[in-house]
């Protein structure tokens, strides 16, 4: 069930909007609309769900609509026709008192230029949102301290605005944005005025922060790069419609369009593939329970040469190989399997290939991918890693369980 849900959406600016909207409906252009009617087509039929706890990432080109999008969601641009849900609330339907007091309770902003009130120090930016709610003083700056130490800005609280650096200010709008504990946060094109460093650790900052708190997320980019790289979905925009909606993965592999495959030409999967895409199933034997002739028996069932060891709670604790098993059944060295445990490199979800290329380079085995609670997902091949960088594999395919990595 999607958290935030936009049914039809038209924006039309100009006086004669909703009329506009049916020759739009008949077929015109943007640009037929323009020369036609004076109207500048904002919005065109857009359909979105997003679900919550989702990183949703709306791109385009300048003037293909995503800030009058995120606007839309909550009413700071009035849609010309069209509806927008949030959970059971329709936002579209609320009137004017009623939508200030759910905008405030529902919505944080994270703007481009920062936003700041230059007159207040860092500590009251960040808590103003909660004295608009009314909260005590005392309160309300404990919470506001609280997150400039999440974004790393404890020992800032004193300063005003014109003495950080850009950087410093967007942690001081993420923090403001967070303080009031909103279940949506709409950020558009929040570090687009950052340096490229600057950027890559806000967009750092921004994964980091979202594993923990898991909150909806609207962020608009133009830039394609962060996009793929924050994204859980993406939405792309072209004069004021949306062209495709996919994971990063999927609008890699399978562009909807020419536009599309435009945009994401030259990017590198190893940048945008996730280790889990390439998730295969193992031969997995349980510590204490099974033996080594039962891991041999199994392997050679499979025809591996490699077996991923679990405890009882199936958490990842090594590998045993059938050749080092077979020789010292021979030699009637049978003992427990942790005699012939060996350590690998733990890939985890979310990393992306060009992460794990290197734990590749320090053994032959393919890798075990394991949770954050250390059970065992699965595994990964080189030779699965390898193709997908070369652009050989545009999808992840079926494949059977995997001891050591035939190269394919």
């Amino acid at each position: 069930m999607s958290y935030l849900r936009l049914e039809g959406i038209y924006k039309v600016f100009g006086p004669r909007a909703k009329q506009v909207v049916e020759e739009i409906r008949k077929g015109l252009s943007k640009e037929e609309i323009l020369a036609k009617t004076r109207h500048t087509v904002g919005l065109k039929g857009v359909s979105l769900e997003v679900q919550a706890g989702e990183l949703f990432v709306i791109m385009g080109l300048s003037g293909s609509g995503k800030s009058t999008l995120l606007r839309v969601v909550n009413r700071l641009v009035e849609p010309t026709t069209g509806r927008v849900f949030v959970g059971d609330t329709e936002v579209t339907a609320l009137p004017r008192r009623d939508l200030l007091r759910f905008r405030r309770d529902t919505f944080g902003m994270v703007f481009q230029n920062f936003a700041l009130l230059p007159h207040r120090t860092v500590l009251q930016n960040v808590a103003f949102p909660l004295e608009l709610k009314g909260v005590p003083r005392k309160k309300r700056e404990e919470r506001a301290l609280f997150w400039l130490e999440r974004v790393g800005l404890r020992g800032y609280e004193g300063h005003y605005p014109s003495r950080l650096s850009g950087g410093q200010k967007q942690r001081v709008g993420l923090a403001r944005a967070l303080a009031a504990d909103p279940p949506v946060l709409l950020m558009d094109e929040a570090f687009s005025a950052l340096d490229p460093l600057i950027r890559r650790e806000m967009q750092e900052e921004l994964l980091r922060l979202q594993g923990e708190l898991k909150k909806t997320i609207l962020f608009v980019t133009h830039d394609l790069d962060e996009a793929l790289r924050l994204g859980d979905r993406i939405a792309i925009l072209r004069d004021g419609e949306v062209v495709q909606v996919g994971t990063p993965e999927e609008i890699l592999a399978r562009p909807a369009n020419k536009y599309v495959a435009a945009f994401v030409e030259g990017v590198s999967p190893a940048k945008v593939f996730r280790v889990e895409s390439l998730l295969r199933e193992a031969v997995t034997v349980i510590l204490g329970r099974e033996g080594p002739r039962a891991a041999l028996r199994r392997m050679a069932q499979a025809g591996v040469g490699a077996a991923y060891v679990l405890d009882s709670h199936r958490r990842f604790v090594g590998v045993v190989r059938a050749e080092r098993l077979a020789e010292a059944l021979e030699r009637g060295e049978v003992r427990d399997l942790s005699a012939f445990l060996e350590p690998l490199p733990l890939l985890r979800p979310g990393q992306s290939l060009e992460e794990a290329l290197p734990l590749f380079s320090q053994t032959p085995l393919p890798l075990p991918l394991v949770g954050e609670d250390g059970r065992f997902l699965g595994i990964v091949t080189r030779g699965q890693l390898l193709a997908t960088l070369a652009g050989k594999l545009s999808t992840p395919a079926s494949t059977p369980p995997s001891g050591l990595d035939s190269g394919t």
